[in-house]
């Protein structure tokens, strides 16, 4: 059986597809820049191709002989041309399928510099000449975990989210939802909107997730300039800092507040809720 080519594979989301693709007995290669990392992450059953984004001839010896592709192209301001670059060498590798990790409120010429490069890689993307399938997530439960040492050490969860009512999405459910279309071809040429069961703000998200662990959470919203000087001293570049404040003012504003029925449409069952995520994130916040 050829590969799943996997890219973004050691995120939140990448070692998740990777594991739901094995554990449907299909053999995954994984475009990596490290490979002993990946290998720790991912486990001695994936292939790995060293490669990147911004290095066209690795990407066309990681799609060469893979029946299929998951892209996940990680934040960066080359990002459409990294996509760009990995469709191009799926393309001309022959792969039989793109099935791509996007966001709801991707759109070519959104003031939102994310929802923007995500609109004009699917664009991109339907304007290739092989099968493609459209995956777009509401914000990711996931990103719970970029807070996990503040939660250690001060019981906090400090975002620029104000009261944003967020239709968050289980990273597993992502992986789920992929691994499903994946190996299928009954859904090509389609966009599917994946999110959480409901609506829910940060201040539920530190309740729930002070149930799993046992000790009080306190969700701590903060102002986006305060917001940008906390994420800069974490160490994230301003680009990426201004872009990640810039994404919770759409949230704040609505972008993912609306419920969506992709999960139950490709796994056949409800998507998890924000307990559930809490209890299994339990071992990674706590490290």
């Amino acid at each position: 059986m050829a590969p799943v080519l996997v890219t973004g594979a050691t995120g939140h989301v990448g070692p998740l597809v990777v594991a739901e693709l094995l554990g449907r007995g299909v053999p995954v290669r994984a475009l990596v820049r490290d490979a002993d990392r990946a290998a720790r992450t991912l486990g001695p059953e994936v292939a790995l191709a060293v490669g990147a984004f911004e290095d066209p001839p690795s990407l066309a010896r990681a799609a060469e002989g893979a029946e299929r592709m998951f892209l996940l192209c990680p934040n960066h301001p080359e990002q459409v041309e990294h996509a760009s670059a990995a469709i191009t060498a799926a393309a001309d590798a022959g792969v039989g399928q793109i099935v791509m990790l996007s966001t709801i409120g991707a759109e070519t010429g959104s003031p939102t510099v994310f929802f923007d490069q995500h609109g004009r890689i699917e664009d991109r993307l339907r304007a290739a000449e092989l099968p493609w399938v459209v995956l777009r997530s509401a914000h990711l439960m996931a990103n719970v975990l970029g807070s996990a040492a503040t939660i250690r050490e001060y019981g906090r969860i400090l975002l620029p989210a104000g009261e944003a009512r967020i239709a968050m999405t289980d990273p597993r459910d992502v992986a789920a939802a992929a691994g499903e279309v994946l190996t299928s071809r009954v859904r090509e040429g389609r966009t599917h909107l994946l999110t959480g069961p409901e609506a829910i703000t940060y201040g539920e998200v530190a309740r729930r997730l002070s149930e799993a662990l046992g000790r009080p959470v306190e969700y701590v919203p903060v102002a986006d300039g305060a917001a940008l000087a906390g994420l800069a001293q974490a160490g994230l570049p301003s680009w990426l800092a201004e872009q990640v404040v810039a994404v919770f003012g759409a949230l704040r504003a609505g972008a993912h507040a609306a419920v969506a029925d992709g999960v139950r449409e490709l796994t056949g069952r409800e998507p998890r809720g924000i307990a559930e995520f809490a209890r299994w994130a339990r071992p990674l916040i706590e490290g």
